[in-house]
């Protein structure tokens, strides 16, 4: 083994790329967006090795857990510089998630990775997942700041969201409850969600040659920005007051209707979907001419403006309609479940 060299100098961990001051800073910072999400569950403080709950006491309650990320539409945040709405996006689609198996949320927990730290971006996320706990009534009591140089190139980064919910055994929703004759109630998206951003950007970059700061063709002169970074929406308040009366839900995400809706339909059961009842939104008509990309294929990839369907008796789809349109959520009869073989069929006639 050769001797060390006297004339190079000692290494440290910021030398390697990791700024524990930064990672510091970013710590104070977030602190306080933390204490904002607080609720009646939440035992110590912010800062300690790991967050704690109470469980829920009475009946026979059921822990949900999800896990979930917001995929490349992290990379419309970076080229936009706006970092806030991102992290309100994965708590939005994770509630969601357990929301499908009839769980409302206890507590959240998020990660979030860095080439580099940037303190000021670590806080911009934080307030974004804050505030949706904040909306959804759900505590964040932890979570994971890491700076890995080599890993991710500056000014990447990765986020992603773990929640637990609760539901009463005996509440629980999917396809063991779904009828022949239910009917399908679409709740509206509010744009692309957290989904097909891949493809998004391919067809806005290439296709269409825009920038994140350009308007995007026929939306009032928003921004390509402004339309692709509109926060994901949470069913929560428009579901949840009339979730006795659900049978099942199915959350709009990748795969789109036809590999979502079918997750909440029995071996026995189609769903009959009828095209005709909603105007898909003009960003999913743009991607889609700008794209040459088939009708098929944009329901795969994209939600199409349906963020979540609701399957119920026909006696309860006024409650549920009544329901959403409280919360501010558009929504509508969308079709109906018939025998079949547990698939998703379009009709149009």
């Amino acid at each position: 083994m050769s001797a060390p060299n006297a004339e190079r100098p000692g290494l440290s961990y910021r030398s390697a790329g990791v700024d524990i001051d930064a990672a510091d800073d970013a710590k104070t910072r977030i602190g306080r967006l933390v204490e904002s999400t607080r609720t009646a569950g939440c035992i110590g403080e912010f800062g300690a090795f790991g967050g704690m709950f109470r469980a829920p006491t009475g009946g026979r309650p059921i822990l949900v857990g999800s896990a979930d990320g917001v995929g490349t539409k992290i990379k419309v945040a970076i080229d936009a510089g706006r970092h806030d709405t991102v992290g309100h996006c994965l708590v939005n689609h994770c509630v969601n998630d357990i929301l499908a198996q009839g769980a409302t949320p206890l507590f959240f927990l998020d990660y979030v990775a860095f080439g580099a730290l940037v303190p000021a971006v670590v806080e911009a996320v934080v307030a974004g997942v804050a505030a949706g706990c904040r909306e959804n009534q759900c505590a964040l009591i932890g979570g994971e700041t890491a700076e890995m140089p080599g890993l991710y190139t500056p000014p990447d980064y990765d986020l992603a969201g773990f929640i637990v919910g609760t539901v009463q055994e005996g509440e629980t929703l999917g396809a063991a409850r779904v009828r022949d004759g239910d009917v399908l109630l679409a709740l509206a998206s509010s744009g692309l969600h957290t989904n097909g951003y891949s493809l998004a950007r391919r067809i806005v970059q290439e296709r269409l040659q825009l920038a994140v700061d350009q308007p995007f063709p026929g939306e009032g002169g928003a921004t390509v920005a402004d339309v692709l970074l509109r926060v994901h929406r949470s069913y929560l308040a428009a579901v949840r007051p009339v979730l006795g009366r659900v049978h099942a839900l199915a959350h709009i995400t990748g795969g789109g209707l036809p590999g979502n809706l079918n997750r909440a339909l029995p071996a026995t059961l189609d769903a009959l979907v009828d095209t005709r009842t909603w105007e898909i939104p003009n960003a999913f008509r743009v991607l889609e001419e700008a794209g040459q990309v088939a009708r098929d294929e944009m329901y795969r990839a994209f939600n199409m403006g349906v963020g979540m369907v609701v399957v119920a008796d026909p006696a309860d789809a006024s409650s549920v309609l009544a329901s959403a349109e409280a919360a501010g959520v558009p929504a509508w009869a969308l079709g109906h479940v018939a025998p079949g073989t547990g698939q998703v069929r379009f009709i149009s006639q």
